[in-house]
Formats: structure tokens, C-alpha cells, sequence
């Protein structure tokens, strides 16, 4: 037996709608599917705009430029998240400044985010990790009092939400991945989306080589190739019709893993009011860090693969502030570990995972 981390569902439409690309030779960055998809994402989520590139980080680094961050700003951010992140930031030439996180949540401090604003600070990127929404009322309530961009990095987060609506549409812009791994995937690609209709226009500008829209071949800024081919649409589009049935069998998974791993030492994530996890990866604190490896060793000779809980980006070496001190981030990321989570997990498997790991604290 092996169970993976995760794997992609891939039973509904996704070849029919990739065949038909095949069939017409639309299979570049034009085609039905790349609207059709933009505007199925726009509705489901809720917002005015859907803008969609190549990745999820591209999505990252087209909604940093749409906001004109660049050299000599600063960004505030988790250094609990994926490296995508603060890379995003890098790319622009802004720095990344690493805030810590809560244990109530996982998610950034807002208290931490307040004490990191300086004169160069321009915006705040939130993470909403493994599923779980932040704070948004704190985040953009200190956004408006020192004037400062909310960024939603989402990649994580398809379909979670904040007291009823879905994440991606409190900030001034978002991004998506859609990544063989996510909740619904394209195998690689991502979505800018925003209620702003200037930034959703810049952000296509961008993404297009700076394409003019006035006259034809004719480009008027510095721009980049960020196109989703037709072809990843296809299979997004496909995704995304069975969005809700993929998020509530994820979130069965995550509530057999909590009645089965009841009595044992590790710790669930937890559950936050007013908030719905979409549980990305269903994710698990053990008591202690020098635990993880074997744990994870014990899992994988039973045939149960797993990944660590990100490590906090502040210890790798191109971003390494050692003397910056984020103990919940540093705690979380030293104890955790992901668990398989994918929505076609069955009940006997997570039963069988829970039970290895109540054998290995036996």
C-alpha cells in the first residue's frame, strides 16, 4: 500500500474539454476556455475581476507589480508561508519583512504585523496557510490606518472563508495557484483577482508584454509572458465545476483524521470562529520537534507518505535573520508535519494513517 500526500482528481470533464482544445488547435493563450475559466473563477469566489497567468507565483509577482511595489519598499509578511511568497517580493526589488504567527490560528499576527510597519513599508501579504483564512478584519483595519496595499496570497485557500465569504476578495488584490497539488488544479497555473477594476486592467497589461490594446503589435511598457494556455483552462474549467464537492470531501477527510487521531498526543489545527478551512493539507503538531523525523520515517516504511510543515523562511540562507526571533512560527515549523489530504482519501485509509501513528506513541 502507498498513500500519497496528495494527487489530483482528474473525473469529470478535464479530457473532454482538453480534447476539444486538441480538436480546434486552440492549445496557446487563446481560446474559449481561458474567459470561460476567468469568468467561473470571478463568480465563485465572488469578485469583479479575474485575471489568469502562468503559475502561482507569477500570480504573486503580477499582483505586487499591478500595485507598483519596487525598490526601496517593504513588504510585511508570515515567515510561516511557502518561499513563493517573500520570492515574489524579492523579484520586485522590495524587501520582505517576516512577521510572526498565532497558535489560535497558525496564521500571521496582526499585533506582529503593526510592530513591523515603518516609513517603507507599502503593503502587507497575507497567507492564508493550509486552508485556513487570517484575521482580515484586524489585517485591513491596520492596513487603512497607516494607508497600506493587503495582499491575499490564496494559493492554499480555494474556497475557505472569512464570516461567509470566500478569501481572495477582501484585499485590493489576491492570487491563486493552481498547481497540480491545490485544491483545484490546472497541473500548473495561477488567477490575479481583484473588485478593482484599474488594477484588474493593469494586471492583463502586464501579463500581456505590455501589449497596447489601441494598436496592434505595439507595446508600451516593460512587460511579461504570464499567459495560461487554453489548454490549462480547459482542465481548470473542469476543476472548477466540482469545486464544492472536491472542498466538503476534504473537509470529511479532515474530520476523520480528528475523530481518529482523538487520544493521542499530536495536535489538530485548530478551529477558528467565523472562519471555513478548506484544509489544503490536513496538518498535525507533534509534542515534540525531535520527534518529526521518525514519525515520518515510521510512516513511510507503512507505505504513508508526508512532507514537514514549512519551514519559517527567515532561517534559509538567501532571507537568514537569525537573530529575528518568531517563536510561534519557529515552534509550529519545527513540529509540524502534513498529512495526506486529497479529497478521494477514504475513510479505511486515514484510519490506517491515524492508527501507524498511534502505533508509533504506543
Amino acid at each position: 500500500m502507498f498513500i500519497p500526500v496528495y494527487q489530483p482528481e482528474l473525473s469529470g470533464n478535464e479530457k473532454k474539454y482538453v480534447n476539444e482544445c486538441l480538436d480546434t488547435n486552440w492549445i496557446s493563450a487563446k481560446g474559449r476556455f481561458v474567459k470561460d475559466f476567468e469568468k467561473g473563477i470571478a463568480e465563485y469566489l465572488g469578485v469583479n475581476h479575474a485575471v489568469s497567468v502562468s503559475n502561482g507565483t507569477v500570480a504573486l509577482h503580477l499582483a505586487l507589480m499591478t500595485l507598483g511595489i519596487g525598490e526601496g519598499d517593504e513588504v510585511i509578511l508570515p515567515s510561516l508561508t511557502y518561499v513563493a511568497s517573500a520570492n515574489a517580493v524579492t523579484y520586485t526589488g522590495a524587501t520582505p519583512v517576516f512577521a510572526d504567527s498565532l497558535y489560535e490560528s497558525w496564521q500571521i499576527d496582526p499585533a506582529d504585523v503593526e510592530r513591523k510597519i515603518t516609513d517603507k513599508t507599502k503593503a502587507i501579504m497575507v497567507v492564508h496557510l493550509y486552508g485556513q483564512p487570517c484575521d482580515m478584519d484586524a489585517i485591513m483595519k491596520i492596513a487603512k490606518a497607516h494607508n497600506l496595499y493587503v495582499i491575499e496570497d490564496c494559493a492554499e485557500a480555494f474556497g475557505s472563508k472569512y464570516k461567509g465569504r470566500c478569501v481572495g476578495g477582501f484585499g485590493d488584490i489576491s492570487a491563486f495557484s493552481f498547481y497540480g497539488n491545490k485544491t483545484i488544479t490546472t497541473g500548473e497555473g495561477g488567477m490575479v483577482v481583484t473588485n478593482d477594476k484599474a488594477l484588474a486592467e493593469r494586471a492583463a497589461h502586464i501579463k500581456d508584454q505590455g501589449m497596447s490594446l489601441e494598436r496592434e503589435y505595439w507595446h508600451d511598457i516593460i512587460g511579461y509572458n504570464y499567459r495560461m494556455t487554453n489548454i490549462c483552462a480547459a482542465i481548470g474549467l473542469a476543476q472548477l465545476e466540482q469545486a464544492d464537492d472536491f472542498i466538503a470531501r476534504k473537509i470529511q477527510v479532515a474530520d476523520w483524521y480528528k475523530t481518529y487521531l482523538k487520544d493521542t498526543p499530536v495536535e489538530c489545527p485548530p478551529e477558528v470562529q467565523d472562519t471555513k478551512n478548506t484544509y489544503w493539507m490536513f496538518s498535525v503538531l507533534l509534542p515534540k520537534a525531535d520527534q518529526r523525523d521518525a514519525l515520518r520515517a515510521a510512516l513511510k516504511e507503512a507505505g504513508i507518505e508526508t512532507r514537514p510543515l514549512f519551514h519559517p523562511i527567515h532561517w534559509m540562507p538567501m532571507y537568514e535573520q537569525r537573530e529575528l526571533s518568531l517563536k510561534v512560527a519557529e515552534d509550529l515549523g519545527m513540529r509540524g508535519i502534513n498529512l495526506p489530504s486529497w479529497p478521494g482519501l477514504t475513510e479505511e485509509q486515514v484510519k490506517y494513517i491515524c492508527e501507524q501513528i498511534r502505533k508509533f506513541y504506543q
